[in-house]
């Protein structure tokens, strides 16, 4: 069963790409990339998948930093999400574009030298099962690299939006921003991770002090960049420039005028299959 919470389309993935990317994708993509060519720097030849990859913020990143001779796999539920991310490469790039499920992935088993995701998981419905079968498609010594959400109160830009939001329907709030900051405990993830089929499991924390230099953009992003977007319009009532302009005016009452800054948190966790 797929989640609404995952269902990035319509005009989502623009303005997904333009006005959150900047802001809270770009510098966890780096981390991500960095982290993978270290995994990969014995490979010369070889596959990497990306699994949840979105209108490909870390692809483009790891495409420009992995010898031009590993394969890649960009994979994604929402095939609107991967028309984005495609267009930001020439035919030439040994980027293959693949819709998929992260529970029942399309690939052979023991297919890649390593996976990543970027805030993926979180919406994955079954998580052990989603584990399972990064597990299945990762060689023998393939490693699986992904990031998840702190909680709200550490990434306080998303309690403020929830609340803006939570203020116009009150009987029936939109519950979108609850899902992404939901997978927060650690030993959980371990668990999990352990229970899928991966051991030398790792994790560390990383915390960012994110510049931002236009509010107006982010809080765009913050309501038409998701699936918040669809739970506005189907409550009905309100039009959701009005919702963005509360948030606008919550993200500068917390954050002051631009350029200005907010913290950030993110868990980075890394296993090999067992």
């Amino acid at each position: 069963m797929i989640s609404q919470a995952s269902q990035f389309v319509g005009t989502i993935p623009e303005n997904y790409d333009q006005g959150l990317g900047p802001h809270i994708f770009h510098d966890y993509a780096q981390n991500l990339v960095d982290r993978a060519t270290k995994a990969c720097s014995h490979l010369t030849t070889g596959s990497v998948l990306e699994i949840a990859s979105g209108t490909g913020i870390v692809t483009r990143k790891l495409r420009n930093a992995l010898p031009p001779d590993i394969n890649m796999v960009a994979s994604d539920l929402n095939p609107p999400m991967l028309k984005v991310a495609q267009s930001k490469f020439s035919a030439d790039e040994k980027v293959t574009f693949k819709p998929a499920d992260a529970m029942a992935l399309p690939f052979g088993d023991a297919e890649f030298d390593l996976l990543l995701c970027q805030f993926g998981v979180m919406f994955f419905p079954d998580k052990i099962q989603a584990f399972r079968e990064a597990a299945r498609v990762l060689k023998s010594d393939g490693r699986y690299i992904f990031n998840v959400w702190g909680t709200m109160e550490d990434n306080p830009f998303s309690a403020l939006t929830h609340a803006a939001v939570e203020n116009y329907f009150r009987n029936d709030p939109p519950g979108f921003y609850k899902v992404p900051f939901s997978y927060t405990n650690q030993g959980q993830v371990m668990f999990e991770l352990e229970a899928g089929g991966f051991k030398d499991i790792k994790c560390e924390t990383i915390r960012l002090d994110k510049h931002v230099s236009d509010w107006a953009l982010f809080a765009r992003g913050l309501v038409y960049g998701n699936p918040l977007i669809d739970e506005i319009k189907s409550r009905g009532g309100v039009d959701p420039d009005v919702i963005m302009q509360s948030i606008l005016d919550a993200l500068h009452g917390a954050f002051g005028p631009e350029p200005g800054s907010m913290p950030l948190l993110a868990n980075v966790y890394s296993g090999s299959v067992a």
